[in-house]
């Protein structure tokens, strides 16, 4: 066989078998064909560690909900932890950072402004991927700040337990403002 032949047949197969293993790793929407076209939403299940993190994060919602910071530097410590070990770096460092910080809180005050952080993140992620899958957005006007939780029952992680029940559903994340 020539050379020349062999070569350029085996740059094809090798061009062809990359396109074929990116395309079966893709975690993000397609980017927009026509102008103006938005991402199909993603609704299906939650990859890892995305699925992971929010597991975690609706254990420190709970614990905050309910006046304790018990497990919530583990939980946190968790979401750090299954950042930084995504080869595909799904979750920005920065929110991987944000975990670390809720892990070292000493109080409830600390680890709910650290939770503020981590939640704004979580939910600037859902959005810009469109995901609305399981998660509500819910938003409490005097602590001036949103959370995701699983279902439309507030779950306040930012007021004291006897106020736990205040606050309200915006949206799911990701929805348009009509889906909500």
């Amino acid at each position: 066989m020539n050379p020349k032949l062999l070569i350029t047949l085996t740059a094809l197969t090798l061009t062809a078998f990359a396109t074929t293993a990116r395309a079966d790793h893709r975690t993000f929407p397609e980017l927009p064909t026509k102008q103006n076209e938005l991402p199909t939403e993603q609704t299906g299940a939650l990859k890892e560690p995305v699925k992971s993190v929010l597991n975690h994060y609706l254990k420190i919602l709970s614990a905050l909900a309910n006046d304790s910071i018990d497990s919530v530097g583990s939980n946190a410590s968790a979401i750090g932890s299954a950042i930084r070990g995504d080869s595909m770096k799904m979750l920005s460092p920065e929110m991987a950072a944000q975990a670390d910080a809720l892990a070292k809180a000493k109080d409830l005050a600390s680890a709910r402004t650290a939770f503020k952080r981590l939640s704004k993140s979580l939910i600037h992620y859902l959005a810009n991927h469109k995901i609305t899958s399981a998660y509500v957005e819910a938003y409490c006007s005097m602590a001036k700040a949103s959370w995701l939780q699983k279902d439309k029952k507030i779950d306040n992680p930012y007021m004291n337990a006897s106020m736990r029940g205040c606050g309200t559903i915006k949206q799911k994340p990701g929805a348009s403002p009509s889906e909500g």
